[in-house]
């Protein structure tokens, strides 16, 4: 969502007679934003289906929470900015969706933590 809020916006506004689309710093934001939500859909999807397959193995499952995490609250960051002061105000979804992606770090735990199971089960693969 956050993607898409930021295209749209990104789209419609315009400076210096131009979209701000058109600019390669929006675009290059557009991007990042982009491959980081779609590579984490990817990994969530196939940790979901290896823990369906071995429940008592999950740390599949912590690594992809933790880059899930990661990839919303960078989207919705780059979001807000390309919004810029207007990404602050209610008037736009992205500040609802900036603060939905904060308070995923609060209901699943610090993205630290997240990292620390990661990194336990790597170690102890070693």
């Amino acid at each position: 969502a956050a993607v898409i809020e930021g295209a749209t916006y990104a789209t419609t506004r315009t400076q210096f007679g131009r979209p701000i689309a058109d600019f390669q710093a929006i675009s290059f934001k557009l991007a990042d934003i982009a491959t980081e939500v779609d590579a984490a859909r990817l990994v969530v999807h196939d940790a979901a289906g290896a823990l369906a397959a071995t429940p008592e193995r999950g740390e599949q499952a912590a690594g992809a929470l933790l880059l899930a995490v990661t990839a919303a609250a960078r989207a919705a960051d780059e979001a807000l900015q390309i919004h810029g002061g207007y990404g602050y105000t209610r008037d736009f979804p992205v500040e609802r969706l900036w603060r939905d992606a904060r308070a995923l770090s609060a209901l699943e735990g610090p993205p630290e933590a997240l990292a620390l199971a990661v990194a336990r089960a790597a170690l102890g693969g070693a």
